[in-house]
């Protein structure tokens, strides 16, 4: 809401300043502050968005992009004042227009980010990620994942199938290879659960060794 605010004012400020030509005064103040704004705002931008994405928070990420957009924002204020100051008045404005242009356009990824969140949706990849890492360990037939945000956590649910004759104890050591593989591929998972399944095609069992069941709590889940 705040990028789409910021937005909003920097583009009605610019074409007022363009309409009623308007002069930008103080210029070399206006220099100093906006290179002040560019490090301040890249500094905290970079701190927000470290945390955010080891603690799985998409509002941090959001707020990082925010104050991200704001080092933009000085960045194109610098270039307008720099043309005024070259004796150039439009440039203020025009460098505005820019910069809000950039704001709608980040403001839209963030949104669709933070909606699809909220619907708990996945990013395709993680599923894709998640399957190929299951399938990629020998003795998996076939592995099918699930995914899902629980708050700041991703949780990832992996159902693969073995040889039906495949031991129990072999089984379960299995499981904990496509718990590992898994995690390795997509680390900002949280959870892993590879529950079994019987294969829809032929007799080949879960990873559990045995159809219908789980596997024992080391293969099955990995919470972190």
């Amino acid at each position: 809401m705040v990028i789409w605010i910021s937005a909003a004012f920097a583009g009605a400020e610019s074409i007022r300043k363009l309409l009623e030509h308007g002069h930008t005064t103080d210029v070399g103040a206006g220099i100093a502050g906006a290179a002040i704004g560019i490090l301040g705002n890249q500094a905290v931008a970079r701190y927000k968005l470290i945390i955010g994405r080891r603690i799985g928070s998409a509002t941090l990420i959001a707020d990082a992009r925010h104050f991200w957009l704001d080092a933009l924002s000085s960045a194109g204020a610098l270039a307008g004042l720099v043309v005024v100051a070259a004796g150039q008045p439009w440039g203020d404005p025009v460098a505005g227009l820019a910069v809000t242009a950039f704001i709608c356009h980040v403001g839209w990824e963030v949104s669709t980010d933070v909606v699809r969140r909220l619907a708990d949706g996945v990013d395709p990849g993680v599923i894709t990620a998640a399957e190929a890492a299951a399938g990629s360990v020998p003795g998996v037939v076939h592995a099918h994942a699930r995914a899902r945000w629980t708050g700041r956590t991703l949780r990832v649910e992996v159902e693969g199938w073995v040889d039906p004759d495949l031991a129990a104890r072999a089984a379960d050591a299995l499981g904990r290879k496509v718990a590992d593989a898994v995690v390795g591929q997509v680390p900002e998972a949280g959870s892993f659960t590879g529950p079994a399944a019987r294969h829809p095609a032929d007799d080949t069992q879960g990873i559990s060794g045995r159809p219908g069941r789980s596997p024992g709590p080391r293969a099955a889940r990995r919470t972190r």
